[in-house]
């Protein structure tokens, strides 16, 4: 029996993101496992929806201010396999605010089993250099 859709869209609380995502064949290798690379994939559409959810348009801070994000680092532990068709979730949770960075920590879970973990530290960057991050984001991370 097929699992239910759960929302896409995410959800927001005071302490964490998260994000429901279904995980398609495209997503695994031949035997039906997440290829490892693809958790970086779902860890990105996490810190997206996360900063959307935040109200923070990254489209509109890279037209109006010149900004956009960067991994700077990102320490990933693989604990179990995600499975074809499985509805995992990936949970992300602000860190420390620091000049022009910012610091993560995600999880991707099935259920209560989680299956991945990382530790993401996310750089500012103006004309490919460091960027304090914008007062409109710093000031709706210190509410998280």
């Amino acid at each position: 029996m097929a699992q239910t859709s759960p929302n896409f869209g995410g959800v927001l609380n005071e302490t964490c993101h998260r994000l429901p995502l279904r995980v398609y064949y495209e997503d695994t290798d031949f035997s039906g496992i997440v290829y490892h690379a693809n958790y970086l994939r779902f860890f990105e559409r996490g810190r997206t929806e996360f900063i959307r959810a935040l109200g923070v348009d990254q489209l509109a801070l890279h037209r109006d201010e010149g900004v956009a994000f960067a991994v700077r680092s990102i320490q990933v532990e693989f604990l179990r396999p995600a499975l074809m068709d499985d509805i995992i979730e990936v949970g992300t949770k602000a860190g420390e605010v620091r000049g022009p960075s910012l610091h993560l920590e995600q999880t991707i879970r099935r259920g209560e089993e989680v299956l991945t973990t990382a530790k993401v530290l996310v750089v500012c960057i103006r004309n490919g250099r460091p960027q304090r991050l914008p007062e409109s984001l710093r000031k709706v991370l210190s509410r998280t």
